[in-house]
């Protein structure tokens, strides 16, 4: 894997997604490889690599993202009843990108 698959191929354009939500500054779309039967990734459209290294500066792009992150969450518990939203820190964070998972369901095998 990348150290950004985030930058290096979903922003790029190299990977197509399909969309669930886009600002000027957040992108939210359908997991390439779910781990869930609902999994939504909500990501910055510049790079941060983690919730660890946001600035003071970054503020307002972090409201912007859970803004995008309780839409999204509304309309997956309306649909689906539950979800579960969370992000990756340290080892479990395989992307150095910040971003968010919406998901609901059971993990896939």
């Amino acid at each position: 894997m990348t150290e950004d698959f985030y930058c290096e191929e979903v922003l790029s354009g190299k990977i197509k997604v399909s969309i669930v939500r886009e600002t000027d500054n957040v992108l939210a779309y359908h997991h390439t490889r779910p781990y869930w039967p609902t999994h939504i990734v909500v990501i910055p459209k510049r790079h941060i690599s983690s919730l660890l290294t946001l600035n003071d500066a970054d503020g307002p792009l972090l409201l912007e993202m859970i803004a995008v992150v309780r839409e999204v969450a509304t309309e997956v518990v309306a649909r689906e009843g539950a979800c579960r939203v969370l992000t990756n820190l340290g080892n479990y964070q395989d992307s150095k990108h910040l971003h968010w998972h919406v998901n609901s369901g059971e993990p896939r095998a």
